[in-house]
């Protein structure tokens, strides 16, 4: 690689070039070499003989090793006047600096992991960071800032030089009218270019403040006291942040009023970036302010119901971990990371609550809500039902780190299963609705829970018998016995049973995979096996799949899951379902035009919920309880 002489950037001014408290952070996004931009530090001053610099490990709510410090290249320490300092690099993530009472500034470069060749762990895309010049920056602030060790606590300034048409999109709140002088190389076009700066408490809060910088394409929805602002960027224009922001406006409402009218932030960003590339996984990940979006390129009609349930999920964090965090995760390390045992209470519980607003407020009908939840248990099945949830919790790193993902189905379905007890046991009155608002109140951003004592604290809010479902279910051996919890509000649990679903017309039973103008496609396999839709479109064995409902359909590969998730989104609307299929006709191949009325087809289930047929009063009452508004 070669190397790349940089123009040290200036002093800001000259009365304070080696602040003594806050961390100075300096990047310049308009000058970009092979991926790489050029990050600077003014030190805060060092009282030690030597100090360690670190990139973070891992990062809260993610769950996974990171090592950020594998994008930093080419770390240089300076001291007050402007020679070079000893330092030695001990792993991925930590430098050594020798006689760091001397330092004044750090300065090194920063690779981007969406598109990094560098070994090591994969990091999921919404704690990542991208650099397409002239296009977009995500910066997840883990990606690109250290700290030193001891010094966590000490303020933070960021300042980003840009081009004056890009837009930082972000939670935090921008300094008003920062200096140029002193922030821009000499050779720069000063009339191009603007600067933003940020200013955060301590590393905790620097970590947990993405930003997203492209041309501007955002939108701002008015949620009670808070101000939420939703930015996009999607490389060919299929998607706006208007239409994002219509999509989510009524789940948004719904949230407000879920959690009594007043939110606890007075602004949130959504930050979307849609990729037009292939993937093989998306998604989103949670911020006290914010979240970052990492999703397929598709329009608003394709995603829509996906955008609301994501939306749901990332926007109620705002509860926790923000106003709910055990000391593990109130003062993170972030390299030698210690788990919370309840990440039950974290994201089972939001997603739980991202669910059960939907059907309070209108925007699922509680038959679509049960098919949420029967799906939540079908998927929570391939897992280890008898793990205690406070051991996959504790080992989500690494012994258990396979079973992560059940804590968005069964940690769900253990929000439910507390929440019909709790609204059982006070008759309606009282729900985990009520018991995180009052934990909330008792906490704080601030104030940190003891992990092993919050059993404790949420029996001494509600009821004794809300001890044995923790010990039996939460962090014992015995799985939840959902016949009986939903039993309680009148809802049926059906071993081996059926139910009528939206069809591709294609399933496992009936497609094969064949060679077709030098790729490999998916084709009819076996008629026998079709499905009503299918036979009404009259599909025949052989036939090879070009387009479905007016989209392209997409060779075998990666791309494949993220169409027909879009297209599970698409089907329920269409009144007629259409495909394009390559078919031998008369021994000469051609393209075939198919359509039929869209239906939904029965299909065998393990495990299905539904209504009972003839509940009874006190079924109903509890059911109405359950998922309608407090009254």
């Amino acid at each position: 690689m070669k190397q790349l002489k940089f123009v040290l950037l200036a002093l800001l001014l000259s009365t304070s070039v080696f602040a003594a408290d806050p961390y100075k952070y300096t990047v310049d996004l308009t000058r970009v070499a092979d991926d790489k931009v050029f990050v600077e530090l003014e030190t805060p001053k060092i009282k030690e003989k030597e100090i360690v610099f670190y990139m973070p490990k891992i990062i809260p709510g993610t769950y996974a090793i990171a090592d950020y410090g594998r994008m930093v290249s080419d770390l240089k320490a300076y001291d007050k006047k402007g020679k070079l300092m000893e330092v030695e690099r001990l792993d991925d993530n930590s430098w050594k600096i020798s006689n760091a009472k001397k330092l004044r500034k750090i300065t090194y470069m920063v690779e981007d992991t969406y598109d990094t060749d560098k070994p090591g762990p994969d990091i999921f895309q919404p704690a990542g960071t991208n650099i397409e010049e002239g296009k977009n920056f995500i910066i997840n602030t883990s990606g690109f800032f250290g700290y030193f060790e001891g010094m966590k606590k000490e303020e933070f300034e960021l300042n980003f030089i840009r081009s004056k048409e890009f837009y930082g999109a972000t939670g935090l709140k921008a300094e008003s009218n920062p200096p140029l002088i002193g922030k821009l190389s000499p050779e720069a076009n000063h009339q191009d270019l603007a600067v933003d700066q940020f200013k955060v408490e301590d590393y905790d809060r620097l970590v947990d403040s993405p930003l997203m910088y492209s041309k501007a394409d955002t939108a701002i929805i008015k949620v009670a006291n808070t101000d939420v602002l939703i930015a996009s960027y999607s490389p060919n224009k299929r998607i706006t942040a208007a239409q994002i922001a219509e999509s989510i406006r009524e789940v948004l409402s719904a949230q407000n009023e879920f959690l009594g009218g007043k939110l606890p932030v007075d602004k949130y960003a959504f930050l979307f970036y849609f990729t037009d590339q292939p993937v093989t996984s998306y998604g989103a990940l949670e911020h006290s302010y914010s979240s970052v979006y990492y999703m397929p390129e598709q329009t608003i009609e394709q995603m829509q119901q996906q955008l609301r349930d994501f939306a749901a999920h990332e926007f109620f964090h705002i509860v926790t971990p923000l106003n709910i965090h055990s000391e593990e995760i109130g003062s993170f390390d972030f390299n030698n990371p210690k788990m919370s045992r309840h990440l039950w209470l974290y994201e089972g519980m939001t997603e739980y609550f991202a669910g059960s607003v939907q059907v309070k407020y209108g925007l699922v009908t509680p038959e679509q809500y049960l098919q949420m939840l029967q799906e939540k248990i079908i998927i929570s099945q391939q897992f280890k039902d008898e793990l205690p949830f406070t051991e996959l919790s504790l080992g989500a790193l690494d012994e258990h780190a396979d079973q992560y993902y059940n804590v968005y189905q069964k940690g769900a379905l253990i929000g439910a299963a507390l929440d019909i007890l709790l609204r059982e046991l006070s008759d309606g009155a009282y729900g985990v609705q009520n018991m995180m608002a009052d934990l909330s109140k008792k906490y704080g951003p601030s104030k940190s829970f003891k992990d092993e004592e919050l059993f404790d604290e949420i029996v001494d809010l509600t009821y004794p018998e809300i001890r044995n479902f923790l010990t039996t279910y939460v962090s014992g051996t015995t799985p939840l016995p959902y016949k009986e919890i939903f039993a309680k509000v009148g809802v049926d649990v059906i071993d081996n049973g059926t139910t009528k679903q939206h069809s591709f017309a294609i399933n496992q039973n009936n497609i094969t995979l064949v060679q077709h103008k030098g790729e490999q496609r998916l084709a009819i396999g076996n008629e026998a096996a079709n499905d009503a839709l299918a036979n009404a479109l009259g599909l025949k064995k052989g036939d090879i799949i070009l387009a479905m409902n007016g989209d392209k359909f997409p060779a075998y590969g990666p791309e494949l899951n993220a169409f027909l998730g879009a297209q599970v989104q698409k089907i329920p609307g269409l009144e007629t379902f259409t495909m394009t299929v390559w078919r031998e006709v008369d021994g000469e191949g051609k393209e075939v035009k198919l359509s039929a009325k869209n239906q939904q087809v029965e299909v065998q289930i393990p495990l299905g919920l539904q209504f009972t047929e003839n509940p009874s009063e006190e079924q109903l009452k509890l059911r109405d309880y359950w998922l309608k508004p407090a009254r």
